[in-house]
């Protein structure tokens, strides 16, 4: 989300006719781990590594609870930031701020343990290390070799090695591995991915795997760019356990960034060509980022979205931007940063009214949540049992 705040041999099949595909998962992304880190100044540092429960906090409970129980999603995407997991002063790798850590698992075991979803951990970070107060523009592009201060690929390969060791015993995870890379050689994000890729098989863990392209992982962008396409890229991505999926994000505003109120691009015109880029490399994805203002035109947008992923087999889940629980007033997507409030239930809007998670979650989105999706094993390509909620 820029305001605010794969793989070999893949199984796969084409949409056969009178076939329907299927959504496996479904949610919404949990936004709130990455927050309060923003400088109007640039200054390098701010709100690191700041204060868990006051300036920044993974999810909230509650939240969660009537998300998971009350509107049967199955999936969480959870936002955090490299810089606290692995401090500036450290550096990327292996070594974590263990009491960062422990917050952090706390949420996904809430999520996956006690609630029995699946949830995406989300370094949100935008393929950048070391400097997020200009999120996101800031920070050095990891395994940029021209910059001195940049975190090596092979760091970055470390960070996931650690990270997935750490969840390799938890089938209900899903590793996110960036949230939208942008103006780097796609050749450079190939490369970061299939180093995280490696060190997660090396660990012995067997989750599924979702990786983004270039270009901010837009559906719409990824047969554009000539050379840099992320089409002519993506598809290289080898892994070993053939569990990997393509991780796509898509807004629906003018210039597909989130940031206006008004829905004007249309989600199954502009998803064609990665879907038939899918389709052609026997691909699975998620949408891991997409949503809408509280608008005729955008309620009718999101719904034929959310259809276009359920006809096309290619698509097999999808959290919507966003919940969490720092947002308040605020707006995550869509509104011309007018405060609509957010879609973490209870959320209201700066002048006291509705919320987009009373008039974009519970009448758009929630009815396309399927009846039936995955309660239990591995989380997979193939998907597995569809189950109405336990």
């Amino acid at each position: 989300m820029r305001v605010s705040a794969s793989s070999a041999a893949l199984c796969a099949g084409l949409l056969l006719p009178g076939a329907s595909a299927t959504i496996y998962y479904a949610g919404v992304a949990q936004s709130g781990g990455e927050f309060a880190v923003w400088s109007a100044t640039s200054a390098k540092g701010t709100g690191l590594p700041g204060r868990f429960g006051v300036d920044y906090q993974f999810i909230s409970t509650s939240g969660v609870d009537i998300m998971t129980d009350e509107h049967k999603v199955n999936l969480h995407r959870v936002a955090f930031l490299l810089e606290r997991m692995c401090p500036p002063s450290d550096g990327l790798g292996a070594k974590f701020n263990e009491t960062h850590f422990d917050y952090f698992k706390e949420a996904i075991d809430y999520i996956t343990k006690t609630k029995g979803a699946y949830a995406i951990l989300d370094p949100h970070n935008y393929m950048r290390y070391n400097d997020p107060s200009s999120q996101p523009f800031s920070g050095s592009v990891i395994g940029n070799a021209s910059d001195p201060t940049a975190a090596t690929t092979e760091q970055f390969g470390a960070f996931w090695g650690e990270l997935a060791s750490r969840f390799a015993d938890d089938e209900k995870v899903i590793f996110g591995l960036m949230n939208e890379p942008h103006d780097m050689p796609s050749s450079l994000v190939l490369e970061n991915l299939q180093a995280a890729t490696d060190a997660i098989r090396a660990a012995g863990a067997k989750n599924l795997i979702i990786a983004p392209g270039n270009s901010w992982t837009g559906g719409h962008a990824w047969t554009e760019g000539g050379d840099e396409a992320s089409s002519n890229w993506m598809h290289k991505l080898v892994d070993p356990a053939a569990n990997t999926a393509i991780d796509i994000h898509e807004y629906l505003d003018e210039d597909f960034s989130g940031g206006h109120t008004a829905c004007t691009q249309d989600a199954a015109t502009h998803l064609e060509g990665v879907t038939a880029w899918l389709r052609e490399h026997k691909l699975k994805a998620f949408i891991t980022e997409f949503g809408g203002s509280n608008t005729t035109a955008c309620a009718t947008m999101l719904e034929g979205m959310l259809d276009y992923m359920a006809q096309n087999d290619e698509y097999i889940g999808w959290t919507a931007w966003a919940a969490g629980p720092f947002w308040g007033p605020n707006s995550p997507c869509c509104t011309d940063q007018q405060q609509f409030g957010s879609l973490e239930p209870g959320s209201k809007a700066a002048d006291g009214g509705p919320s987009l998670y009373d008039t974009i979650w519970v009448p758009v989105l929630q009815k396309k949540v399927p009846a039936e999706l995955q309660w239990s094993g591995i989380a997979s390509v193939d998907g597995g049992e569809l189950t109405a909620k336990p």
